[in-house]
Parts: structure tokens; C-alpha cells; sequence
């Protein structure tokens, strides 16, 4: 109801829409999101998101943790904690982080709900509406979309099979620099890269960092795969060799759970202590009962035996969509991850992978379009597909069922004598598809 001289507010599906702040137009679905709920349809094989296979998992290591923290800790578990994190588990992290040449202090670490509060955190302290973030091309799906929901601009910088190009980097900057745009973060995922699979070679890691001092950008090196190689390991993280200019960021998510949404942010004194104060801010404190939970695993549990268990694991369901890929889609190329969970696929020039979801859903595979990966609309004719949660056996019968929408979006192409990819509205199209934005 309006007073006399008012104007209506809001609109019939949403009475709020004008009270708003301007800041949630970066809010949006986006196509990995949408995939979640058609992907969990049993009949669909999904090679969309990038799940861990937790089954690899035995359950004892997980409730003998739970029963054990509940007997000797439970009243301290179940209480609120600090801003920063545990000690204890503090302590395990560097421990993790050591074997990727990480050398640092349990001062400077901060620990998160996922990995994924701690790009939101570093966000909020750095990033001003249409301030720059440079990023790989293409990048994490759900990095752009914190960096959006803060008003920032992504530019991408090229890469390719040794990950970002040192020179597209410096003249990214120069072109921005001379337009007087401010850019404030570099984000670089430089091993078993999510989407494109690819490793940034220890050459090209310091190149990169004398690029991002010489400008004063700060580098946020995100490592959530890092750990999980396939025989040669990812050269030593950036942060092994540069601590003033880099955040580095840490999660349990892919080497022991999800569930348990315990990650890290390894940061500079000054920024650590902003990192705090935000983290308090946004939720309190990270999860007590979580945290004890790991720190019992960490404890007991032989973890790097598990972590190679799930590296076997990996491997082999890489192999079998390498060894699927030769066999029916032998007209596509794409990278080979030494580790990780992603393997990214490029169509004909011709083809959109996002136009062609809905017909794929048809045929019961689901993948995420390239197009999710990039804040400008590029990766139209490319494809992430995930190796990490199907069988070996689902992976194959996955891309068979893919290549029977290739070969008939490039049958109907010939066909009616097209120079592009046929349009497909959206009321055909996938409503919001499933949510696993990692």
C-alpha cells in the first residue's frame, strides 16, 4: 500500500528490490550453481562440479576424530573461539604448508570458513567499487563472483599449458596504468589450475612476483589443489620465496573434507591483523568444533598416506577421461592436469559449449560452459569437465554421451549451412543447474 503522492516501491516478485544496495548487482547464479540441481539427478552423469570423492575417506578416521574431541574436549569445542583461529591447529597448518616450501609463523595465520571466506575477506579490505583485480583467463568461477559482489572489475591476463604469460601480465598493467585505473590484486590459482588444469612453472612464479612488487600489487596465491599431483609435484608456492607481497590461501576442503569448511589466509603482519578484525566482524569466530575436529584427525591419523589414497584415486579417474577424450572426441583438444580435478576442453571454434548444455542434459551428462569462468564473456567454445567424484567406468559413458552432442551440434551446423553455433532460447534452456561452486 502507497501513501497519497508516493511512488510505488519494489516490484511484484520482489516488494525490496529498490532497498537494495547497489553493490548486489555482482550477485548472480552463476552456471555451475545452476548445474547442481540437474547433476544430482541420478540418470545424469555430471562432469560439472568439482566435488572431492569423500567416500575415499574411511569413516572410522572421521568419527574415531568426533568421539574422541566430544570425550575430551567437547564443552571447549562447542563454545565460541578466536577471531584468528586455534593454536593448535595454527600449528598443523604450517605443517601442511612446509612441504610446499612455506615458511612462516602461527602468528601470521589465519584460519576461515573454506578458502572461500578468505577471498571474501581479503576482498573487503582491498577492493573499492571499479577498482581492478587481474586474474587468470580463465579463472576460478567463484573468485569472480566475490570480486563482483565488491564492485571490482576482473581483467584477464592470457595464459597457457605454463600457466600465466609474464609478458601478457605486464602489458595488462601498462594498459590499465595508462587508462588511470587502480589495481589492487592479483589472483593466481598456479597449481592444477581450476578450470584450465595447467601448473605455473617456478620459472614464469618469479617473474610474475617481480612484475606485482615492481607495481605494488598484492598477489593472493590460491592453493587448494597443491597437494593432490599425479607423481611430479607443483614447484614450491610463491609464498615460499616472497612474504611481504603475497596472501596465500589454504583449505582442508580437498585433502580431507568439505563438510567441515575449515580453510586459511597466511598473510603479511599488517594485513593478518586486519584479516582478524574482519573475520570477527563477519562471523564471530571460525568453528570451534570444526577445527577440533581436524586438529584430531591431524593428530591421529596417518593424513599424508590419505592424501595419496585420494591422489590414486584421482589419477585414475583422470586417465580414464584422457583415455575417453582419444576415443570419442578425438576432434576437440584439451589440457592434462598432473594433478588436481580439471581438465579443460576446447571445442570447434564454431561450437558454444552453453548453448549445447541443454541438449547435453537431454542426453544425461552435465559440464560446466567456459563461459563461467570468464568476467567478459570469453571461453564461449570451451568446456570444464571434472574428473574428481565419477567412477572411472561414469567418466567414459559421461564423454561417450558427450561426444553424441558434439558431433550433432557440428551435424546440424554442416547441415544447414552455419557459420556459427545454433541459437537456443532460455525457455528451453536449464533452469538454475547445481551448486558446487568450487
Amino acid at each position: 500500500m502507497t501513501t497519497q503522492g508516493s511512488s510505488p516501491r519494489g516490484t511484484n516478485l520482489d516488494p525490496w528490490y529498490d532497498s537494495y544496495a547497489d553493490r548486489t548487482a555482482g550477485l548472480s547464479a552463476s552456471e555451475v550453481r545452476a548445474l547442481f540441481a540437474v547433476a544430482s539427478r541420478p540418470e545424469v552423469v555430471s562432469l560439472a562440479g568439482g566435488m572431492p570423492f569423500v567416500s575415499a575417506l574411511p569413516p572410522e578416521l572421521v568419527s574415531g576424530a568426533l568421539e574422541r574431541v566430544m570425550r575430551d574436549r567437547g564443552p571447549v569445542a562447542l563454545q565460541y573461539g578466536s577471531g584468528q583461529g586455534t593454536p593448535e591447529i595454527r600449528e598443523h597448518i604450517l605443517r601442511v604448508m612446509s612441504s610446499e616450501g612455506i615458511r612462516g609463523t602461527v602468528d601470521n595465520v589465519v584460519v576461515t570458513t573454506g578458502s572461500q571466506q578468505a577471498l571474501d575477506l581479503v576482498s573487503r579490505l582491498f577492493l573499492n567499487p571499479g577498482d581492478i583485480v587481474l586474474a587468470e583467463a580463465p579463472s576460478y568461477v567463484g573468485a569472480i563472483g566475490v570480486f563482483r559482489s565488491y564492485q571490482a572489475e576482473v581483467a584477464h591476463v592470457a595464459m597457457d599449458e605454463d600457466g600465466m604469460i609474464p609478458a601478457a601480465l605486464s602489458e595488462t598493467i601498462a594498459r590499465l596504468q595508462a587508462q588511470g585505473r587502480s589495481i589492487k590484486l592479483l589472483y593466481l590459482i598456479p597449481n592444477f589450475h581450476n578450470p584450465a588444469g595447467v601448473t605455473l612453472s617456478w620459472e614464469r612464479r618469479l617473474e610474475i612476483i617481480e612484475i606485482a612488487k615492481a607495481n605494488h600489487i598484492l598477489i593472493l596465491e590460491d592453493n587448494p589443489y597443491g597437494l593432490l599431483h599425479f607423481g611430479q609435484p607443483a614447484p614450491h608456492a610463491m609464498r615460499s620465496v616472497e612474504e611481504d607481497g603475497i596472501v596465500y590461501l589454504g583449505s582442508f576442503s580437498k585433502t580431507f573434507a568439505p563438510g567441515f569448511r575449515v580453510g586459511w589466509a597466511l598473510a603479511p603482519h599488517a594485513i593478518r591483523e586486519k584479516l582478524v578484525l574482519a573475520n570477527e566482524s563477519a562471523i564471530l569466530s571460525p568453528s570451534s568444533f570444526a577445527q577440533s575436529v581436524i586438529t584430531e584427525y591431524l593428530n591421529e591419523a596417518d593424513w599424508k598416506g590419505q592424501i595419496d589414497t585420494f591422489r590414486g584415486y584421482y589419477k585414475d579417474r583422470r586417465d580414464a577421461m584422457l583415455t575417453a577424450l582419444d576415443d570419442f572426441l578425438p576432434e576437440t583438444s584439451w589440457t592434462v592436469p598432473n594433478g588436481g580435478f580439471f581438465i579443460w576442453l576446447t571445442l570447434p571454434e564454431n561450437l558454444d559449449s552453453k548453448s549445447m548444455l541443454p541438449r547435453a542434459v537431454k542426453e544425461l551428462v552435465a559440464y560446466t560452459p567456459g563461459t563461467a569462468f570468464y568476467a567478459d564473456g570469453g571461453g564461449r567454445n570451451n568446456i570444464r569437465l571434472s574428473f574428481c567424484y565419477p567412477s572411472p567406468e561414469f567418466i567414459r559413458e559421461g564423454i561417450r554421451r558427450l561426444s553424441t552432442v558434439v558431433n550433432g551440434e557440428l551435424d546440424l551446423l554442416k547441415t544447414f549451412s552455419q557459420t556459427g553455433p545454433l541459437a537456443q532460447h532460455a525457455e528451453h534452456g536449464v533452469m538454475n543447474p547445481p551448486a558446487n561452486l568450487s
